[in-house]
């Protein structure tokens, strides 16, 4: 499914004044344009939104077939031809061509530069002449590395980029011919090369490898066996020697459309072997290949179209970078670009195919056009598609796949990204006269127009037109000149003045619950996001306003989920993460529906505020945002509402009103310990201690306990990474010292607070330094002794005891408070204490010795000491 959405991608456009009839055009790098027009290239300077300017010309030996440039490098590369000859040649340093009377140097690839030439190679044009084995039907130029892939009839070779150093202050840029990929059985119209991915596209078949440098993995991928080759070989000819036999009988035998991914992609038929021919170390040598996908199309001969209209057109390998892989000026360059994910696009003449093809292949997006189309150019943000007189922009969603290539905590708690199988859509449908050929580079659309009089239809009564939305956009129209054809350069806009107008769009769905308000906004939030991803050409205002949009476009996301009842209302939590927004910022844009008198909460917004108060955030909600949460839960999820009221955040929370929440959950038959602790709490708040004592007692200390472990935050809380005690913590340490041990004894059992937590906890519940330890926290020890717990170390809780019973013997302190346990209920209880040995009790008889405390501790300490020293 394609929607259709009616926006202003296309900006400004001018005319490329260029004096023949284009037949071949590229641009690339800053600012880079030319145009091939029989024996000549024109270069132009295509600069932000001022008029393309020419920047100078030069001559080719022949008409150009095809024209490609390299940015790695700064070359262009054409295939040439004359008297039914081709030559393949790179054009280098041709920026100082200024005019067609300055010197050019034409040399043959991997010819030596001697020092007294430097100077005049540093200042003129050199053309390096590449002779090939067979005819150069096609080229491809690596925008990693800047290595040239040349595509012939029964092989691709490929020729790395590679520096001859002259001196020390100057290197000239050469080619070495490193690669032959021996293919049979597909002979290539188009070729696609990026970073060691070789994509191969006949009439009716795509064929994508990866050349492998790694000799271990090489080894196992080298060639197919040779016995299978012989077969698929002898397979092939044999079916088109059955399929022409049938041919002429006046039938028509097509093979049977197939896809292959993998390394099923085997089994296509088509035969793969590598030669290597580099004679140097310099550049990545190729050990072997991966398959990673063939597939091939059938014509539908049931439509009434002639053979040759059904077509492969537009192969494509469009890489994504790392961010931050770049040099420190924000240039991009050739040995910093770490390739993030690579995607392969090609299309029929209806319907075009995207695929991720890093890591594993798949199948991301089908394109169905509603004309014809005739070429297509992929983006990182756009899919641009041209028919015989429109020019169509999809999206696509490649940085949703490179996000989830980039950060593993995408499509957790913390970040989300829209899916990748979310329905393209197209942005705009603009009408062109007379479209025959489309290229893009940075934020430019190089179309050429061609009209031809007897076929232009009539603009009144054309329903393939668009209406625009807005009256004050760039309306494009064509003129035709006297000639007949123009090249222009359409501008597209900013992505952050689209991606407004999508938020501006978006708005009309708002009070209508629909999925159409997520997908634009989902479309809105990938354009940001595949900007940021492409952001250094972007000064750092430019980067800025992207990140200011990214965020706000995470919060118009984080609302539509938090308000629409869908199965993926959860993703509000995430989008409001990454947006930056604070609970009390969401708090205050929410807006309540309001249905037959009474509010209605969604489960996406509930499920935000529930996961944020529950992760001890340091923000605290004024009295009136907290009585709405209370209310919120009270109506979408009343059982949630004692650990609610437990969250720090919740600490301006009124008591009388929670209380009288709380009552009307016992009526409702949700009583529980919890509710009891919880409003035990909150009348200890009020100061109701009548109410409190009521409360604690309405249960025994051991469900009390439980009560505590299912809730822990009635105990301890987080405040800025420290340990706080809360009030009924407090409380409970004057009044009941022994369910307070207990309780945190039982947190630690069921691994709700660990070992120094626990230490922390009971220091700062006594208001004890670090140096002190209260008799509190003793206890504690002795409990953690008696209780054996498996994950604390016994040898470390025999070192805190034994040290603070010699402690307070050395210095006759006495415990702060009373202890809990006596040394006869250790003994009893305790399997690590031994029996007490005769001598002590003669010390305790000592009228001297007649210290409760002191006595107590020595009782303790001696059959504990004893079982310790052996």
């Amino acid at each position: 499914m394609v929607q259709l959405y009616n926006l202003h991608p296309f900006g400004s456009q001018q005319v490329v004044p260029c004096q023949r009839e284009p037949e071949q055009f590229c641009g690339g790098g800053r600012d880079a344009l030319f145009v091939a027009a029989g024996c000549r290239v024109e270069a132009f300077a295509v600069a932000g939104r001022q008029l393309c300017q020419p920047r100078g010309a030069f001559s080719t030996v022949g008409r150009v077939l095809r024209l490609a440039y390299s940015e790695a490098g700064d070359y262009l590369v054409a295939i040439e031809e004359k008297n039914k000859a081709t030559f393949l040649r790179a054009y280098v340093n041709w920026r100082s061509k200024t005019t067609e009377t300055s010197r050019v140097c034409i040399r043959m690839v991997g010819h030596n530069v001697e020092a007294p030439f430097n100077e005049i190679f540093r200042d003129q044009m050199s053309i390096i002449e590449m002779p090939l084995c067979e005819a150069p039907l096609c080229i491809s130029c690596c925008p990693v590395k800047g290595d040239l892939l040349v595509g012939c009839t029964h092989e691709l070779v490929l020729f790395s980029l590679k520096y001859q150093i002259v001196n020390d202050e100057f290197s000239v840029l050469d080619f070495e011919r490193s690669l032959v990929i021996h293919i049979d059985n597909i002979i290539p119209v188009e070729i696609s090369f990026c970073a060691g991915y070789v994509a191969v596209m006949s009439d009716l078949e795509v064929l994508i490898l990866k050349l492998d440098s790694d000799l271990k993995n090489g080894g196992s991928v080298n060639h197919h066996p040779h016995e299978a080759n012989n077969s698929v070989k002898q397979t092939r000819e044999g079916t088109s020697h059955e399929t022409s036999q049938i041919e002429t009988d006046g039938f028509v035998i097509c093979q049977k459309s197939t896809e292959l991914l993998g390394e099923k992609s085997r089994q296509s038929g088509v035969s793969v072997t590598l030669e290597s021919t580099g004679l140097t170390d310099e550049n990545i040598k190729y050990f072997g290949f991966q398959h990673l996908l063939y597939r091939h199309f059938t014509p539908d001969i049931s439509s009434y179209v002639f053979p040759d209209d059904i077509k492969l057109h537009s192969l494509q390998l469009l890489p994504i970078y790392q961010p931050g892989s770049l040099t420190s000026d924000g240039k991009s360059s050739s040995q910093k670009k770490e390739l993030l994910s690579l995607f392969c696009f090609f299309s029929l003449p209806h319907v075009g195919y995207l695929y991720m093809v890093v890591k594993s292949v798949e199948l991301m997006s089908v394109y169905q056009y509603p004309e014809k189309s005739q070429q297509a150019v992929l983006t990182p943000q756009f899919l641009h598609v041209i028919t015989s007189n429109n020019l169509q922009c999809f999206t696509v969603r490649c940085s949703a796949a490179a996000a989830r290539e980039e950060d593993p905590y995408v499509d957790t708690t913390l970040k989300a990204c829209p899916p990748v199988s979310m329905d393209v859509c197209v942005l705009r449908i603009q009408l062109f006269i007379g479209l025959k050929a489309i290229c893009h580079f940075k934020n430019h659309i190089l179309l050429l127009t061609k009209a031809d009089p007897e076929s232009i239809p009539e603009t009144r009564g054309s329903p393939k037109r668009l209406l625009s939305r807005k009256d004050t956009s760039v309306k494009l129209k064509t003129t035709v000149t006297e000639a007949g054809w123009s090249l222009y350069i359409v501008n597209t806009i900013s992505p952050v003045q689209l991606y407004k107008e999508m938020i501006d769009y978006s708005n009309t769905y708002k009070t209508v619950k629909t999925q159409s308000c997520i997908h634009l906004l989902s479309e809105a939030h990938l354009l940001v996001r595949a900007a940021l991803m492409d952001a250094h050409q972007l000064d750092p205002a430019e980067k800025a306003e992207l990140l200011e949009a990214f965020k706000e476009s995470c919060g118009h996301l984080g609302d539509c989920y938090s308000r629409l009842d869908t199965q993926y209302s959860h993703l509000a939590l995430p989008y409001y993460k990454m947006s930056g927004l604070s609970m009390t910022e969401v708090l205050t844009r929410m807006d309540s529906a309001v249905e037959d008198g009474s509010q209605k909460y969604e489960r996406g917004l509930i499920f935000y505020i529930n996961h944020s108060l529950s992760e001890n955030l340091d923000e605290e909600l004024s009295e009136e945002l907290a009585a709405k949460v209370i209310q919120m839960f009270h109506v979408a999820d009343p059982k949630q509402l004692p650990h609610i009221l437990c969250s720090p955040s919740m600490k301006n929370a009124n008591p009388l009103t929670a209380m009288s929440y709380l009552r009307k959950l016992d009526t409702s038959g949700f009583s529980s310990i919890l509710v009891t602790l919880t409003k035990a709490a909150m009348a200890l708040k009020m100061g109701d201690l009548d109410l409190h004592r009521n409360e604690m007692k309405s249960h025994s200390e051991m469900k009390l306990a439980c009560g505590f472990i299912l809730e822990p935050r009635l105990l301890i809380r987080q405040r800025k990474g420290q340990v706080v005690p809360t009030e009924l913590a407090v409380h409970l340490r004057e009044t009941q010292p022994g369910l307070l041990v207990a309780s945190v004894l039982g947190l630690q059992k069921n691994s709700k607070i660990g070992t120094e937590e626990a230490d922390s906890f009971f220091k700062a519940l006594c208001g004890k330094d670090e140096d002190t330890t209260p008799q509190l926290l003793v206890d504690f020890w002795e409990a953690q002794l008696v209780a054996c717990l498996p994950d604390v170390v016994l040898q470390e809780l025999f070192f805190k005891l034994t040290s603070q019973y010699i402690w307070r013997l050395s210095r006759r302190q006495p415990p702060d408070t009373t202890p809990l346990r006596t040394s006869e209920d250790l003994i009893n209880a305790c399997s690590h204490y031994g029996l007490i040995y005769p001598w002590v009790n003669v010390l305790i008889s000592s009228d001297s010795l007649a210290d409760k405390n002191y006595t107590e501790d020595l009782t303790k300490l001696q059959p504990f000491l004893g079982r310790y020293l052996k």
